[in-house]
Order: structure tokens, then C-alpha cells, then sequence
């Protein structure tokens, strides 16, 4: 299972399941199950009703997880942060796509929690993405391990009940700032996102610039909200792109990937609500980049195999 990024659009003077199926190419049965399941809003707020007559309002759609029976279980190699019967928390690492696409069906992150399960002879449940890293980010990433903890995860994302933290490390320095920009679609190169982009959203980040070497930045960026490539393009935003980045930067000679490391997640637990708290130490090849260029550690930054 996979959750949609999510989608808005303005209605005609139309039923609700009717816009819906319109707007999003999807048969009018689908459209319903979406909106009883909670998951379509109108200017705001969620409407479980398929027949609401509408008159030009904004809806927006975060498309439910669909079924991943067709993934293949794989022994891949995992860091498991914690694991329970509710979810899966694990920290990423760099080259590793999240969920199978057109052309990738092996080798993500799916496929190994799902191998990991049925190495252990453990029910095998259908792993629910609850959101995303892109391939070349390290870090700490929750799984949900069936379909009502992926309910209740989504919707605490949803609603900004979660709190993110990454590094990244940056060609210059920027300000620590708060940086609030929307982000579509590139007009131009669409496989990029742009600030002000066709259809573009309320983006929001926090940056603060924890240490500086040679005219570098090891930052740390607090997303608000949750766009595609959001601190790529804030960072891109305020002329300091991450380093090796292939879309927003240039390679660097310190490191092949794209130096970005979710450091950081706290999540509401889905069955007890209690806040809970997950770190994933820097990467041993940001590790090594940063060192390369003279930089220096924060004391409260954690490294791979270093205990604080």
C-alpha cells in the first residue's frame, strides 16, 4: 500500500462523486469508497456525503493506500529503529527506493520489510507507506503494518501532528530562516518542482544553520508541510542547494549522493496515541564530506557509530 500525494481542484455546480471521478480519471464507485472513507475534503473539511452538491468549492483528495499484494518479499539487508505490531521504523539508507514503480518491482524498501516478515514467519501484512523519502535521502522512515494504523498515521501527517528533522549539507550558507514559498510543478522541465510552480502549494520550512566550513553549511530543516522535494527546492529557493544534488545543484567531490539525511521523526503512536520520538544518526558518507571540507561537529549532532 502507498498514499497518494494529495490532490486539489475546483468543483463544478455538480455531486460531489461526480467532481471527483472527473477531476481524478477514476470510476464514480472509487470515488465514492474515497470520500466515505474520509478521505476528501471540501474548503477544509472532510465530507463522507457522495451526493453534497457542489458550486465552484475547493476539494482536495489524499488518495487511499492501494493493495501491494503483487510485491515480492526480498532478504534485504534493514536498520530497524523499533518495530511493534503497529508499525515498522526504519532508518533508510541512500540508494534504496521507498515503494515498487513503473520499471522498479525489487529492491525497495517494501520488499524488505516484507521479506523481513516472512523470514520470521510473521503474518504476512501488507506494508502501508505512510510517507516518503526519495531514493537517494537517508533516514529514519515509518512503516505501517496494516491498513488501520495507516489510517490513523496519514491522518496524523495530515494534520502536521508529526514533527521532521533532517540535515542536509549546503554549497554556501544561507540565513537560518523560515522560508514560506508553494511549490508546483516546473514549467519547463516537468520531471522538476519549482517554487511557484503550475499548480503550486503552501510550503513551509524551517532552516537553521548549525555549523559553517569553507564556505559550506551543515543545516537542519524542519518541514511544516509536506511537498515533493519541499527542502530541496527551499534550499535551491535560497541559492544554497544541497550538495550532489541532480536536480537542484551540482556534483560535489565529497559525495556521490545526495546529501540529505532525515534525522529525525516524531509520530503519535496509531494505537496509543502516545508521542514517540526516532533518530538515525549521520551517515558515515556525510560523515566523511563534512570532515573533508574542515567541518566541524555540533555536540548534539549524532554520528554513525557514535554514542552521545
Amino acid at each position: 500500500m502507498t498514499l497518494g500525494e494529495p490532490q486539489e481542484f475546483r468543483a463544478g455546480e455538480e455531486r460531489l462523486d461526480q467532481a471527483l471521478a472527473r477531476a481524478m480519471g477514476v470510476s464514480r464507485s472509487r470515488a465514492q469508497a474515497w470520500i466515505s472513507g474520509g478521505h476528501v475534503q471540501v474548503e477544509g473539511r472532510v465530507v463522507t456525503k457522495a451526493s453534497k452538491r457542489l458550486s465552484g468549492e475547493r476539494v482536495e483528495v489524499s488518495p487511499p493506500p492501494e493493495p501491494s499484494s503483487a510485491v515480492e518479499p526480498e532478504e534485504l539487508e534493514l536498520e530497524i529503529l523499533h518495530e511493534d505490531e503497529d508499525i515498522v521504523v526504519v532508518n533508510k539508507p541512500a540508494g534504496m527506493i521507498t515503494h515498487p514503480a513503473p520499471g522498479v518491482s525489487s529492491g525497495t524498501l517494501v520488499n524488505a520489510v516484507l521479506g523481513r516478515w516472512v523470514e520470521r514467519g510473521d503474518e504476512p501484512l501488507r506494508p502501508g507507506i505512510v510517507h516518503r523519502l526519495d531514493k537517494e535521502t537517508s533516514g529514519v522512515i515509518v512503516v505501517a503494518r496494516h491498513e488501520e494504523a495507516l489510517r490513523k498515521l496519514a491522518d496524523a501527517f495530515r494534520q502536521r501532528f508529526v514533527f521532521k528533522r533532517y540535515l542536509a549539507l549546503t554549497e554556501g550558507v544561507p540565513h537560518s530562516t523560515t522560508v514560506i514559498a508553494p511549490i508546483g510543478r516546473h514549467p519547463v522541465h516537468r520531471h522538476k518542482m519549482h517554487t511557484g510552480g503550475i499548480k503550486a502549494r503552501y510550503a513551509e520550512t524551517d532552516f537553521e544553520v548549525l555549523a559553517e566550513a569553507g564556505g559550506r553549511a551543515l543545516v537542519e530543516a524542519r518541514p511544516h508541510t509536506g511537498r515533493t522535494h519541499q527542502i530541496r527546492v527551499h534550499l535551491k529557493h535560497l541559492h544554497t542547494p544541497i550538495w550532489a544534488d541532480p536536480l537542484y545543484g551540482k556534483p560535489s567531490p565529497y559525495i556521490e549522493r545526495l546529501a540529505l539525511h532525515a534525522y529525525e521523526l516524531r509520530i503519535p503512536h496509531p494505537r496509543s496515541g502516545k508521542i514517540m520520538s526516532f533518530t538515525a544518526p549521520l551517515p558515515p558518507d556525510m560523515t566523511a564530506a563534512w570532515v573533508a571540507v574542515g567541518g566541524v561537529w555540533p555536540a548534539d549532532v549524532q554520528r554513525a557509530g557514535t554514542s552521545l
